[in-house]
């Protein structure tokens, strides 16, 4: 086997799904993310930002995001969030994983407000 095909074959992307096979879709999206910047996201690039579940992989936001809004995203991008803490006061803020998914120009979510 030359390099070549063996970059090749470590470059494939999985597609199966992590979290799914043990919670329902409406438990990996935990809440929608707003603020300024992301109101501003959503607006001019159709960009939306939730608070996932930890365990959650991309695939797994990409299908709770077409059960649950009934859209098809095309592209799912997955952040960590480290704590932050601080000498005095303790913690600040826990840690979490952040999903941005960009929709089509044509595509809204108009549940997000009820969510």
């Amino acid at each position: 086997m030359t390099f070549k095909n063996i970059l090749r074959k470590r470059a494939k992307k999985s597609v199966s799904t992590n979290v799914l096979n043990k919670i329902s879709v409406y438990d990996v999206i935990i809440k929608p993310i707003r603020t300024e910047k992301t109101y501003k996201q959503t607006s001019d690039l159709n960009k939306y930002y939730f608070k996932v579940n930890s365990l959650a992989n991309k695939n797994d936001v990409k299908v709770a995001i077409k059960e649950v809004f009934g859209v098809s995203p095309v592209s799912v991008n997955i952040q960590k969030v480290p704590y932050k803490l601080r000498a005095r006061k303790g913690l600040v803020r826990r840690s979490y994983k952040r999903a941005i998914v960009t929709l089509n120009s044509e595509d809204k979510i108009d549940k997000l407000s009820s969510f």
